[in-house]
This record gives C-alpha cells, sequence and structure tokens, in this order.
C-alpha cells in the first residue's frame, strides 16, 4: 500500500494526486497521533507554514484561510482523548 504523503512544493498527496493532507492522510495522521492532538497540531501546524513558504517560493500568494481549513479545519473532527 502506497502512503499518502505530500509532494512538494504543489503539496498533493503522491498517492490520490488530492491537495495534502487528502482524505485518506487525515485518516492515518488521526490513527498516528491518536491520544496526542496538540501534537499533531504542531505537526500540521509546520506543514502549513512550509506550504505557504513553497506558494510564495513560486512566486505566488496563499490562499491562507484555505490552507487554514486544509491543514488545521478537520482537527476538531479528529480528536480523541488520551487513555
Amino acid at each position: 500500500m502506497t502512503p499518502h504523503l505530500p509532494m512538494r512544493p504543489a503539496w498533493l498527496c503522491r498517492n490520490c494526486a488530492a491537495p495534502w493532507p487528502c482524505g485518506r492522510a487525515r485518516l492515518d495522521l488521526a490513527t498516528e497521533f491518536y491520544g496526542h492532538s496538540i501534537a499533531l497540531a504542531f505537526y500540521l501546524a509546520a506543514s502549513m507554514q512550509e506550504a505557504m513558504d513553497d506558494v510564495y517560493g513560486l512566486g505566488m500568494r496563499p490562499n491562507l484561510p484555505a490552507l487554514h481549513g486544509r491543514f488545521l479545519g478537520w482537527l476538531s473532527l479528529a480528536r480523541r482523548p488520551h487513555r
């Protein structure tokens, strides 16, 4: 099974070509970081910053609300208590 990882600088999924994190990547990340939602938020925030840097590096301006929704907006759905 091919992992759903980002392809830079476009930040598309290497496996399904959807904007990363794609649905499968979100599920994999929620599983990997289960019970550690703060660590997941930090990881995704750092990834979002890298994506913004890549967009600027391509000479474009990032759509900040769209990037926020894509990288961080789904986190409340993935939150699970640590047991």
